[in-house]
């Protein structure tokens, strides 16, 4: 009998300790394949972001000015500052501070939310029809930033900055171009698209 009972107890020590044992963790949810990053990546980018969006504007501004040292000629499609042709005025102007703030507030709004990355997609799709509205914008532009932005975010995070937390910004931007890039497209056949565009700066 006492055989018998120790391997009663074995059999349910098995499934879990029984009744009264603690209950097994969930199983976590699998990665949203529309998301290139892993969810270790996906916290580490979330994480790290909160030391870029305590120096939104300065990030900013110093992402823009990387731009046009670059490419010089995307200053015509600023009507506000495109007079600004050297590295001290850009520096110095409230408009180019306050866009580069509406930008930085773009990618604020889509680094932290992608835990749903439904309402991610849908707002960086309404940020990219609305570029259908900029006279003189092509689609490829949106390429341009990624560099930039990096160099920014670097300079930002100084030591913080490491190979690994390289690679994941890397991988976020891509996502993000290319998500903006599909709601260029979009708004092409669905104009309405652009219509649900929210500018978080102001909020």
């Amino acid at each position: 009998m006492g055989c018998k009972l120790g391997k009663l107890v074995s059999s349910q020590g098995g499934k879990g300790g029984g009744k009264d044992g603690p209950p097994e963790p969930p199983a976590p949810a699998p990665p949203d394949p529309r998301l290139p990053l892993t969810a270790k990546q996906k916290y580490n980018i979330m994480a790290s972001w909160k030391g870029i969006s305590r120096a939104m504007e300065p990030t900013g501004v110093y992402m823009f000015i990387k731009l046009f040292e670059e490419h010089a000629e995307l200053l015509d499609l600023f009507t506000h500052f495109a007079e600004l042709r050297t590295k001290e005025a850009q520096q110095s102007s409230l408009e180019l501070a306050e866009h580069a703030t509406k930008v930085m507030s773009t990618l604020d709004e889509a680094i932290r939310t992608l835990d749903t990355l439904d309402q991610t997609i849908q707002y960086l799709h309404s940020v990219g029809a609305v570029h259908r509205r900029i006279p003189g914008f092509h689609k490829e532009y949106f390429q341009r930033i990624e560099k930039p932005f990096l160099d920014a975010v670097k300079t930002t995070l100084g030591d913080r900055y490491t190979d690994n937390v390289d690679v994941i910004y890397q991988t976020t931007i891509k996502f993000i171009i290319a998500t903006l890039e599909e709601g260029f497209e979009l708004g092409a056949t669905n104009p309405e698209l652009a219509n649900s565009y929210v500018d978080y700066s102001k909020s």
